[in-house]
C-alpha cells in the first residue's frame, strides 16, 4: 500500500491540486474553472484550452487561499506548477482583502512539449485577505494542461490523516462516500486509514459493493459496528481508535455527503504546516443547490442557543457563481469569493480535521448523542488555545438543512445540548436562557405544534436533571422523546398521496400576509384570540414558506407542508393542550432561573469524567 503523502517530484508538499471538473456530474464545472472566452475541453485533472481562449481558476475550488496560509502556517511562499504542451500566456493573479487584483507573476510559454512550468508568489501581502489563481490565455494554438499543483515547502516529517465516518442506516450514502475516496488515488496517498463506525441496522457491509470498496481502499478500511450512540459516540469511537493506533490526524466526515476527495488533500496539507496544532475544517455547499455555500465561517450564538451563526464579513448562504452584493444590496460587479479573511470559532463535523495531539489532550467528545457535540469540542479546543480555521476551497456537498422540517425528535437534543454547551462555554445568564426557551415554545404553541412544544420542554426538563442525564450516552433520551412525540397527532407526517384518504385533498390554500413589524403586539393579539376561541379561518392549506406562527395561529385547523415538500402535518387547535403545556413551560422557566447557576457548576465539574476514555469504553462495551 502506498503510504507516502502527496508530494511533487521535487519533494515539495502538494497543498492543493488544480482540478477542472468535480467528482460527480452534479458538481458544477464553473466552481473549478471558468471559460472566460473561447473554448476549452475539461477533464478532472486535464484541460485543453482552445485557440484564442482564456480559462481562469478564479473559482471556489480553483483559488489558493493565500490569506489563511499566511496567517496560520509557517509557509512564506507558494508555487503553482503545471505540465504544459502548446503556447500560452500564464498569469498568476492575486487579490487583496477588498477583492482588488494584481499580477504576481506572468510567463509566456511557446511550443512547450510536456514542459513543467513553475510560478511563485510570496505570502507576505495577504494577512487581512486575498487569494491566488491562474489565468491561461492562448492565441493561435491550443494549450494542453496535463497537471496543475500548488506546492509549498514540506516539513521534515509529514503526518498522515485518518478519516472517520459515522453512519446510521445510511448505508448507500456511506458507500458512495467511500467510493469517492477510493476512486481518487492522489487523495488516498494522504490517508493512513478510513474508519467507518456503523451504528445502524441497515449496515454498510451488507451492500454488494462493499468487498470491492474494501479492496479499492487497499488495506486502509477499518469497519466497526456498535450500538447507536449518535454522532458523538460514532465520531468519538473513531477518534479513540485513531489516537490509540498512532499519531495520524483525525478527519471527521459525515456519511451523507457528496464527497470531494480533494478536501482530504487540502485539510491534511494545511494541518501539516500550521505554526501550532490547529483544527482545520471544510466548508459546506448545498447538495440541492450545488453552487451555494452555506457559510464562510461560523460561531455559536450562545445568547440565543443557536449554532451555525455566520461570522461577520463571511460569506453567508451565497451563490458562488452570482455577483456579490454591497451593503445596500446592489451588485458590485465582482463574484462571491470572500476575499476578506475571517476567523471561525468552531467547524461543524461534516468535515473537520483534528490534530492528533489535540485529540489526545482534549479527550473524547461530550456524550451528547448528537447536536452541539462539534460546537462543544471546538470551544473546548479554543479554551485550551487551539484555533479552528475554516479553509476556503476545501468543501463538500451536504443535504440542505432548510429542506429538513424543524418539527422532529432531534429538536429535543438541539435544546438540551444547547443549554449544556452554553453552560460550559458561556456566561449562561438564566434569565436569557429562560426567555429564549419561552419564546420558542410560545411560537410552537401558537403554531399548533404541540408535539414540538413538548419536545422543547422535555429537552429543558432533562437539562435540569443535571450531568447524570448523559450517563448512557443518549440512548434512553432518544427512545423516550420518540415515545413522547407519538402522543401528539400534529407530529405525524402524512404523505401527499394520502391526503384524500384523510379527507384533506381539497383544502383551500391560504397564503400569508407580509411579516408583521410589531411582533410582540401581534403575539399578544393572537394569544387573546386563542383564549376567546376566535379564529380567522376554519381550515386552510399553508405552504411551508408561509408557516410562521403569526399566520398559522389564525386557523382552527391547518394543513401545513413539510419543508422537505414530501408530506404535510395536520395541526388542530387544542386550547386544553396549550394550557397544559404552558403550565409545564412556566415550571421549567422558574426552575431555570432558580437552578441555572448551580447546574452550570455541576456540568462543568462533570466534564473530565464524561469525556474520559474510561467513560467511553464503558459506553462502547470495550
Amino acid at each position: 500500500m502506498e503510504t507516502s503523502p502527496a508530494m511533487d517530484p521535487t519533494g515539495r508538499m502538494v497543498a492543493q491540486r488544480g482540478l477542472f471538473r468535480g467528482p460527480d456530474p452534479v458538481c458544477p464545472d464553473e466552481l473549478y474553472a471558468t471559460i472566460v472566452r473561447g473554448t476549452a475541453d475539461r477533464e478532472r485533472q486535464r484541460l485543453v484550452v482552445g485557440p484564442h481562449s482564456t480559462v481562469s481558476t478564479d473559482t471556489y475550488f480553483g483559488r489558493f487561499p493565500a490569506a489563511y496560509w499566511q496567517r496560520w502556517t509557517v509557509v512564506d511562499e507558494v508555487a503553482v506548477e503545471l505540465v504544459l504542451s502548446g503556447s500560452a500566456r500564464l498569469a498568476l493573479i492575486a487579490s487583496d482583502f477588498n477583492g482588488e487584483t494584481r499580477p504576481e507573476a506572468v510567463r509566456v510559454v511557446e511550443d512547450a512539449q510536456s514542459q513543467t512550468v513553475r510560478l511563485t508568489a510570496k505570502l507576505d501581502k495577504f494577512f487581512d485577505g486575498g487569494s491566488l489563481w491562474l489565468d491561461l490565455t492562448t492565441e493561435g494554438t491550443e494549450l494542453v494542461v496535463e497537471q496543475l499543483r500548488w506546492t509549498v515547502p514540506a516539513p521534515e516529517r509529514v503526518r498522515q490523516t485518518s478519516v472517520v465516518i459515522c453512519t446510521f442506516n445510511r448505508a448507500d450514502d456511506c458507500v458512495r462516500t467511500l467510493g469517492a475516496l477510493a476512486a481518487d488515488q492522489d487523495a488516498l496517498t494522504v490517508l493512513e486509514t478510513v474508519h467507518v463506525v456503523d451504528q445502524g441496522t441497515d449496515t454498510v457491509e451488507s451492500r454488494p459493493g462493499f468487498p470491492d470498496l474494501e479492496k479499492a481502499l487497499d488495506g486502509r478500511l477499518r469497519y466497526l459496528r456498535q450500538p447507536n450512540l449518535g454522532g458523538a459516540g460514532g465520531f468519538g469511537r473513531g477518534m479513540y481508535e485513531v489516537v490509540k493506533a498512532g499519531d495520524a490526524n483525525v478527519l471527521l466526515m459525515d456519511d451523507d455527503v457528496l464527497c470531494e476527495p480533494e478536501i482530504a488533500v487540502r485539510l491534511s496539507a494545511f494541518a501539516n504546516r500550521t505554526g501550532k496544532p490547529t483544527l482545520v475544517g471544510g466548508q459546506m455547499l448545498r447538495l440541492l443547490h450545488p453552487t451555494k455555500l452555506i457559510a464562510g465561517a461560523e460561531y455559536a450564538d450562545f445568547a440565543h442557543l443557536q449554532p451555525g451563526a455566520v461570522v461577520m464579513n463571511a460569506l453567508d448562504d451565497v451563490d458562488l457563481l452570482a455577483e456579490a452584493l454591497d451593503e445596500d444590496g446592489e451588485p458590485t460587479g465582482k463574484p462571491n469569493r470572500g476575499d476578506r479573511r475571517v476567523d471561525a470559532d468552531y467547524n461543524a463535523w461534516w468535515s473537520c480535521l483534528i490534530p492528533n495531539e489535540v485529540a489526545r489532550e482534549l479527550g473524547l467528545p461530550l456524550p451528547l448523542f448528537f447536536q452541539w457535540d462539534d460546537v462543544e469540542y471546538g470551544y473546548r479546543a479554543r479554551a485550551r488555545g487551539y484555533a479552528t480555521v475554516t479553509l476556503p476551497g476545501a468543501g463538500l456537498w451536504h443535504a440542505d438543512f432548510d429542506w429538513k422540517d424543524a418539527d422532529k425528535w432531534n429538536e429535543y437534543f438541539a435544546v438540551r445540548n444547547a443549554m449544556i454547551v452554553s453552560a460550559l462555554h458561556s456566561a449562561f445568564p438564566p434569565k436569557q436562557v429562560a426567555r429564549v426557551l419561552v419564546a420558542r415554545v410560545v411560537r410552537a404553541l401558537l403554531s399548533m405544534q404541540y408535539g414540538l412544544a413538548a419536545t422543547l420542554i422535555t429537552g429543558a426538563e432533562d437539562f435540569l436533571v443535571g450531568p447524570s442525564v448523559l450517563a448512557d450516552g443518549g440512548k434512553r433520551a432518544a427512545a423516550e422523546i420518540r415515545r413522547i412525540r407519538a402522543m401528539y397527532p400534529d407530529t405525524v407526517a402524512h404523505p401527499i398521496a394520502g391526503l384524500a384518504d384523510i379527507g384533506l385533498d381539497h383544502v383551500p390554500m391560504v397564503q400569508a400576509a407580509p411579516e408583521p413589524k410589531l411582533h410582540r403586539l401581534v403575539l399578544l393579539k393572537r394569544l387573546l384570540h386563542l383564549s376567546l376561541g376566535k379564529a380567522n379561518y376554519d381550515i386552510g392549506a399553508i405552504p411551508a414558506d408561509d408557516s410562521s406562527w403569526w399566520h398559522v395561529s389564525q386557523f382552527q385547523r391547518a394543513v401545513v407542508t413539510d419543508a422537505a415538500q414530501d408530506s404535510v402535518r395536520v395541526r388542530v387547535r387544542d386550547r386544553a393542550m396549550m394550557v397544559e403545556l404552558g403550565k409545564r413551560l412556566a415550571v421549567v422557566a422558574r426552575r431555570l432561573l432558580a437552578e441555572g447557576p448551580r447546574l452550570q457548576q455541576e456540568y462543568r465539574a462533570a466534564v473530565p469524567e464524561l469525556i474520559s476514555e474510561e467513560n467511553w469504553k464503558r459506553l462502547y462495551g470495550l
